[in-house]
């Protein structure tokens, strides 16, 4: 059976699953594989438990006629997906990046959402399985879709856009991040960049941080290029979209203004004043704004939907408890995103501070030497207290107090119960920090 009759069998029973525990009636069971679990063993359970057909890999003991067998279950979601994508003629926004796209994603799904019926990824499904179902959320509903894409290995990227095909989209940024998969930053910059490949091949417009010498030179190799819509602190005559900080304190307030030099236009500066931690925000809001702009959101909704934007996701939040102001960034931590919320906290202007930070994942070989670079850049911050989690920081050269897991630092917290403190909480997800905010 190929993609297309695959596809007709899901109109008529449009609810694909891939939990044998959540079978509703008339669904279809794809039978999905992974390191610790087989879905071709749960087939035959899934139909006893409502599910209309089963998509499998495998034979199967018991055959049926409501058991369908492909090549590869996963290559199948994610062709069925993508056929289902094409269904709908809209604009579909591909984000990657190493930092920072999750939260432009949201800052994105808030400036559209003023305007149009917005569907996009929900959480962190970012993944060959994520965007999958992501996509078979679309409805004829909806008006647009932001789709974000996750890499941790060459390729996953170009394999996400065949699935999405975005007919635009941007990188946020390239760091060092997952160098155990990709090898090196080169490496980073090369998977990252299969969202450039795909949107320059079909002719797509990309939106692109004018100021990012990394972006613009992998945007140079590509050769001709589509429609840019620059944005960027500088004063690069070609930026469309331009702003500048105005305080952080804590909070990011940011003024902004379009200009066309080729025109002669520019716009009157116009101030927003966010819920978001961090100076290294502005550019995630810059480009939320370009993608705006370029659908036709007015400025005045364009502001409305960031100011009223409030973070939920352990990404740039302050938290205020009975005990100490929070900056919890507990998601993810590598060592682009490290230093630029060291160098955040630095310039805050409160006290005392204190920074609890988790270890940094997926490095490989040079985890000793990115992880040393964070202690020199503690050491220059000067801040009240350091509490450093991980084996990856004690095994360099640190006079700041290690622990080795986050039980450890619990049980410091229980013991010592710090008040009255500024306290920056950022690592690796895998470290658990995002269990230590209900202590503090």
């Amino acid at each position: 059976m190929d993609i297309k009759e695959l596809y007709k069998l899901y109109q008529q029973h449009p609810c694909i699953t891939t939990d044998s525990r959540n079978c509703p009636e008339g669904s279809i069971f794809l039978a999905l594989r992974g390191e610790s679990f087989d879905g071709n063993k749960y087939a035959l359970q899934a139909l006893e438990k409502g599910c209309s057909y089963a998509i499998v890999d495998e034979d199967i003991d018991e055959p049926s006629s409501r058991l369908l067998k492909v090549d590869d279950c996963l290559q199948t979601f994610k062709d069925l997906a993508r056929e289902h994508r094409r269904q709908f003629n809209i604009p579909v926004v591909g984000i990657t990046g190493t930092n920072g796209k999750t939260t432009t994603k949201e800052l994105i799904r808030a400036v559209l959402s003023e305007c149009y019926n917005v569907m996009a990824t929900e959480g962190n499904f970012n993944n060959d399985v994520g965007v999958p179902k992501t996509l078979f959320r679309l409805t004829d509903e909806h008006d647009i879709a932001v789709v974000e894409m996750g890499a941790s290995h060459p390729g996953d990227i170009k394999t996400l856009v065949e699935t999405a095909e975005p007919n635009c989209g941007l990188i946020t940024n390239v760091g060092r991040a997952h160098l155990q998969g990709f090898g090196s930053f080169e490496g980073v910059c090369k998977t990252k960049g299969e969202l450039y490949d795909f949107l320059v091949s079909h002719d797509c417009p990309i939106f692109i941080n004018r100021d990012n010498e990394h972006l613009m030179q992998m945007i140079q190799e590509r050769g001709q290029q589509p429609d840019l819509y620059f944005y960027g602190q500088s004063d690069n005559q070609d930026i469309l979209i331009r702003g500048e900080v105005v305080s952080c304190a804590p909070f990011l307030k940011f003024r902004w203004r379009e200009q066309d030099a080729e025109a002669g236009f520019v716009s009157e500066w116009m101030e927003v004043q966010t819920h978001l931690i961090g100076a290294y925000n502005l550019d995630n809001m810059l480009a939320a704004i370009t993608v705006g702009y370029v659908n036709n959101i007015p400025f005045e909704q364009i502001n409305h939907a960031l100011e009223n934007y409030v973070p939920t996701n352990n990404r740039s939040q302050l938290t205020e408890t009975e005990k100490n102001h929070l900056i919890v960034d507990a998601y993810n931590a590598n060592p682009t995103s490290m230093k630029a919320a060291l160098d955040n906290f630095r310039l805050m202007e409160v006290s005392p501070k204190m920074a609890i930070l988790g270890k940094m994942g997926e490095l490989g070989d040079v985890s000793d030497e990115e992880h040393q670079k964070i202690i020199k850049l503690l050491e220059e911050a000067r801040f009240d207290e350091v509490w450093l989690v991980g084996e990856e920081f004690q095994k360099v050269n640190s006079s700041f107090r290690t622990f080795a897991n986050v039980d450890e630092v619990k049980a410091a917290i229980a013991q010592e119960q710090p008040q009255g403190r500024y306290i920056l909480i950022k690592g690796s997800n895998s470290t658990h920090l995002y269990e230590l905010p209900a202590l503090l």
